[in-house]
């Protein structure tokens, strides 16, 4: 097994195949975050969508040692290994992980282990120690997370599959029924805007 720590100057982090692009599942219509049936609990609601509030860098500092307790792990991975986690309530950016990424690996708790696209992190023997020195911190990362509500689920699922059958619309289906389902959806979004005025 090599050790290969990232150079400074070296675009460090960008071999990574999932730095900088969005995620996107499937689908035909992968104009949408996860395509048909891909919304997930946070999207475009609450802590977990846009406009949420944003976690600290101890916050995320935390959870990428929590995750690299359990196995290596590349940047890509840990942001949807968070996501998942936390049911959709906390989707971390690039823009956060992978420096915190590389401040761990100066610190020398974390280390770059294999090349190119294989390259992921893992905890040294010191961040082992860290690690079991500080279970509280790295457990409060998760602890102050909101979920997500049994209705707010339900809205997002249902919304999924609504995309799903959407979805169908965009390659196998005639302008006639894409004009009638526009009308539909129209009505639709008439209806949840008079549901949000409702006091």
């Amino acid at each position: 097994m090599s050790h290969q720590y990232p150079q400074r100057g070296e675009g460090r982090f960008h071999h990574d195949p999932g730095f900088g692009r969005p995620h996107r599942g499937p689908g035909a219509w992968g104009d949408f975050p996860g395509g048909p049936g891909g919304f997930g609990p946070g999207f475009g609601f609450g802590p977990g969508g846009r406009g949420g509030r944003r976690r600290s860098k101890g916050d995320v500092r935390a959870a990428i040692l929590s995750l690299l307790a359990e196995s290596p792990s590349n940047g890509y991975a840990i942001i949807k290994a968070v996501a998942d986690k936390t049911e959709g309530a906390w989707r971390p950016s690039p823009g956060s992980v992978y420096p915190t990424l590389q401040q761990l690996v100066d610190e020398g708790l974390i280390v770059a282990v294999g090349e190119g696209r294989k390259t992921e992190f893992e905890l040294t023997d010191e961040g082992r120690t860290y690690v079991a020195e500080h279970d509280d911190e790295i457990a409060g990362a998760w602890a102050s997370v909101p979920k997500p509500s049994e209705s707010a689920t339900e809205l997002f699922q249902a919304v999924g599959k609504l995309m799903g059958v959407v979805g169908q619309f965009r390659h196998g289906a005639t302008d006639e029924q894409r004009a009638a389902a526009t009308a539909k959806l129209d009505e639709t979004r008439k209806a949840l805007y008079l549901i949000l005025a409702e006091q």
